[in-house]
């Protein structure tokens, strides 16, 4: 699979070849899973609701037990009265954590990625080291690259460069590295830039990724011929 190649002006310089992992079956409900899993562990349980032994209201029995004609009731804090507790409320130590196995993250990083480059939405970008840290610089690239002002996503080979202090200064660029790359960070990131490094650092630092997608494609292979 192909792709458009940039340099750091925003012009196009021609073509680079993606390796097999961008062009992989899409997998959707696994995509869908992590992005479940990705957004719970960013959840934290903010919300407190006070039970009827927290609300301010006294806790003398409102009226004598018998012989009124009404409900038995204890105090006015009870859960059925206007500015009683709540019942079954949000506690505030709820626990909204999910777990992925390394494998699932993997290949739904896989499908995110080649969902991206079959709608188009992927480029390469060639000598981002070459930026100076301007925002106008890198304001100039991304144009370049972009001209709708979309959100983009661009992935380095590592992070703490000094030219990465343009890019964080503007406001629909998202700067992260490719050991931080996830399946949400693909399909929510709008446009996916990758540094010609970041790519190399895939095959390279990352090269156990090739040898699972070499094993998958492997396996899918035998069966098709156990099938026949």
């Amino acid at each position: 699979m192909k792709v458009e190649m940039f340099d750091q002006f925003g012009k196009k310089t021609g073509e680079m070849a993606l390796p097999a992992v961008f062009s992989g079956k899409v997998n959707l409900p696994l995509m869908a899973q992590a992005v479940r899993v990705f957004l719970g562990n960013q959840r934290k349980a903010r919300a407190k609701a006070k039970t009827r032994a927290e609300v301010e209201r006294t806790k003398a029995k409102w009226y004598r037990q018998k012989h009124t004609g009404r409900a038995r009731h204890g105090a006015k804090s009870a859960p059925i009265f206007v500015g009683g507790g709540v019942a079954h409320g949000p506690t505030g130590g709820e626990n909204f954590a999910l777990s992925l196995s390394k494998k699932m993250r993997r290949q739904a990083l896989f499908s995110a990625l080649s969902a991206k480059v079959r709608d188009g939405e992927v480029k390469v970008l060639v000598g981002v080291d070459k930026l100076t840290g301007k925002t106008s610089e890198a304001e100039k690239m991304i144009r370049g690259l972009v001209n709708d002002g979309g959100r983009v996503t661009l992935v380095l080979s590592k992070r703490g460069e000094k030219y990465e202090r343009g890019l964080r200064n503007l406001e629909s660029v998202k700067v992260v590295s490719m050991r931080q790359l996830c399946a949400y960070e693909v399909l929510n990131g709008g446009l996916l830039v990758l540094a010609k490094e970041a790519v190399e650092d895939f095959l390279g630092g990352r090269g156990e990724i090739e040898k699972v997608q070499t094993k998958t494609a492997k396996k899918e292979t035998t069966e098709k011929e156990e099938k026949k």
